[in-house]
């Protein structure tokens, strides 16, 4: 197979994307306690107790839909329901069952020929992860300090101001933002991708990668998740035209959100919501997109702003 080409097997591959929280909750796992009850609507912060064991008692009945793959959503240790506030990337989340329930996911979806595709987010992790946490507690004399983009001390991690002292995904304090530029962290999260593949994970869908502005990064991300599997899908969440971002350089696919807004123009709306909500989701997203461009533009001249003092 050739270093550009995408895997034979997405040709035809109808991925289903499950939320774990919200999917299935399974009799045989240990149930939490302080659980949103399941049938009432779900809120912010609430967990309904879904786990990757409701995912394999559910396994056949998606099989008779015509599905060939399952797409994830962030299934790593978190301390929110979608778990894109990462606190450790080498754990899955005990509230899913933990490791133990991933390897009977894996081994269930490979059983019936089906694939399993996990969700990276690389550009940010969360106030929880030992790294960052660590910064928070021992200051400049963190070994971590140079992880992360710090402008002064003490950070104010739980301030919600804008001013808590490093940058972050759309300023939110919850979501510090990695510093790619440190060797160690690039070598960090290329281990994380590579780890998952050869756990069994068949893919990687890369969570907002405009805003890793390194396109080395990225070609580097992509030589060695294929140096562990030849056949691994790599497809990023590219907010606009996919120019640049696919044709094995460095991703074989986008969400390519674009298509959707087009079909859902078509068909005379802008949000698969209610009519009532789709103004709000309209600007909502608008906002969304201005703020990737402000943070983008930011993280280029600050920079070129590096270059020129150098």
């Amino acid at each position: 197979m050739s270093e550009a080409a995408p895997p034979d097997w997405i040709g035809d591959a109808v991925l289903y994307q499950i939320f774990p929280d919200r999917f299935a909750r399974s009799a045989s796992a240990p149930t939490p306690s302080n659980l949103e009850p399941w049938d009432d609507p779900p809120t912010v912060h609430g967990y309904k107790g879904g786990d990757l064991l409701g995912v394999v008692e559910r396994l056949d009945h998606l099989s008779e839909l015509g599905v060939t793959g399952v797409y994830l959503t962030p299934i790593f240790q978190s301390g929110a329901n979608h778990r894109y506030h990462t606190h450790d990337y080498h754990r899955i989340d005990p509230l899913l069952g933990g490791d133990a329930a991933f390897q009977r996911l894996r081994d269930a979806l490979h059983e019936r020929g089906m694939r399993l595709v996990l969700d990276g987010v690389f550009n940010h992790a969360s106030r929880g992860l030992l790294q960052f946490h660590d910064v928070l507690e021992n200051g400049p004399a963190s070994p971590y300090r140079d992880w992360w983009h710090v402008e002064g001390f003490p950070l104010r991690a739980y301030h919600e101001d804008g001013d808590h002292r490093y940058r972050s995904w759309w300023d939110l304090p919850a979501l510090p933002k990695f510093n790619v530029e440190t060797p160690a962290v690039r070598t960090f999260l290329w281990g994380v991708a590579t780890r998952w593949l050869e756990e069994g994970a068949d893919g990687w869908r890369l969570d907002v990668p405009e805003e890793i502005d390194d396109p080395a990064f990225w070609r580097e991300f992509r030589k060695r998740c294929r140096a562990v599997r030849d056949d691994a899908w790599l497809v990023g969440e590219i907010w606009g035209r996919p120019d640049g971002w696919v044709g094995g350089d460095p991703f074989d696919g986008t969400m390519f959100y674009p298509l959707a807004q087009a079909i859902l123009g078509w068909s005379g709306a802008t949000s698969i919501r209610s009519r009532r909500g789709a103004a709000a989701s309209a600007a909502s997203s608008r906002a969304r997109r201005r703020r990737s461009r402000t943070s983008w533009r930011r993280c280029s001249t600050r920079r070129r702003l590096r270059a020129r003092r150098t």
